[in-house]
């Protein structure tokens, strides 16, 4: 399941430098009703061997329902009725995986939290090797996942993935794991900073890179759909990916697009005033003959770049009003727990 570089100390070399904890797991979903039974059996018996064994103090599954529509709720609450781990977070719209997940971990109660996407493409057997990484090293607060493999995935999907966080690396001010998802473990003071920010359409992989502190790394084979579903037939560009992208990747953290407006308009500027002493020089020697089709080739030229520039414009725009008119990442509709939970609803981080 894991790889660990030549270089790296098997996880249970060392020994334990920080204690036992509270461990939070927590699961954002959006329609899973055929994957959870087998998804919740898995971390049970992966995470009860670890609380056997002295590893961890105890756990809680925090499960996100991004409002499903299936029925993964019903699925939900009859493992609720089996076990006592379970806290179950119901949103009153479709938000998205970085708002629920924010969500999920503003319920958290563990030491360390782990958060994981909920169609088994995570193994759960992994979340030992997590804990042990971060037990062993007193400085370590995050343990991120690398995939080395990633199985069912569409060619245009890993190609997109692979160089889109490379282009991110390369013109933002945060450092991105290339072939790193979401599956990490973060300390309690990792969490405690995201959940105090306040920024729309978060990028949580940005964010935690953002924040700082050592991180740790492991090596795994990224999994199929727990479901069967094929996910080289699913959409690469949908809607939600093109705003992830956009949105919360790149204008977030990063103002190159502006900056490469600047030096493209400077460019055009230089090349529009050189062409006018062309234009003169020809004039003088009496080879200037006028032409409508070089007048709208210029025309066109200039007004498709300054359409260019406005739209780039308009995105960080877009992104200040929506920062600015206060409205919450998430709303809470209710929340399923074995003890009472507290937490302010807005997803304001306030």
């Amino acid at each position: 399941m894991t790889a660990n570089t030549p270089d790296e100390p098997a996880s249970a070399a060392a020994a334990p430098l920080k204690p036992a904890p509270l461990l939070s797991v927590v699961l954002s979903f959006y329609n899973e009703q055929a994957v959870l039974p087998a998804l919740i059996g898995r971390l049970r018996t992966v995470l009860r061997s670890e609380r056997d064994k002295g590893v961890i103090h105890d756990y809680e599954l925090i499960f996100v329902n991004d409002n499903s529509t299936d029925a993964s709720l019903d699925v939900l609450m009859h493992e609720f009725r089996t076990g006592h781990d379970l806290v179950i977070v119901n949103m009153s719209n479709n938000f998205g995986v970085s708002e629920c997940v924010l969500a999920g971990m503003s319920y958290a109660k563990g030491d360390a939290v782990i958060y994981m996407d909920a169609d088994l493409q995570d193994p759960p057997e992994l979340i030992p090797e997590l804990v042990a990484r971060w037990r062993n090293d007193p400085e370590v607060e995050v343990v991120y996942t690398t995939r080395l493999s990633r199985a069912g995935e569409h060619p245009l999907k890993l190609f997109v993935t692979k160089w889109g966080y490379r282009f991110i690396n390369a013109v933002s001010d945060i450092d991105i794991p290339v072939d790193s998802g979401d599956f990490k473990l973060l300390s309690r003071r990792v969490v405690n900073e995201l959940i105090r920010l306040r920024e729309k359409n978060p990028f949580v992989r940005g964010l935690v890179s953002w924040i700082g502190f050592k991180q740790a790394q492991v090596f795994y084979h990224r999994e199929e759909r727990g479901d069967g579903r094929d996910s080289t037939k699913m959409p690469v560009f949908s809607r939600k990916v093109i705003n992830y992208w956009l949105d919360s990747a790149l204008i977030s953290f990063s103002d190159a697009p502006l900056k490469a407006m600047l030096f493209l308009g400077f460019v055009i500027s230089l090349a529009s005033l050189g062409y006018i002493f062309v234009v003169l020089f020809q004039k003088i020697m009496g080879w200037y003959e006028p032409g409508w089709p070089a007048l709208m080739a210029a025309i066109l030229l200039l007004g498709g770049m300054q359409l260019f520039v406005l739209g780039v414009l308009g995105l960080y725009i877009n992104t200040i009003f929506i920062n600015t008119r206060g409205r919450p990442n998430y709303i809470v509709k209710d929340v399923t727990a074995p003890d009472a939970r507290s937490h302010r609803h807005d997803g304001s981080g306030n």
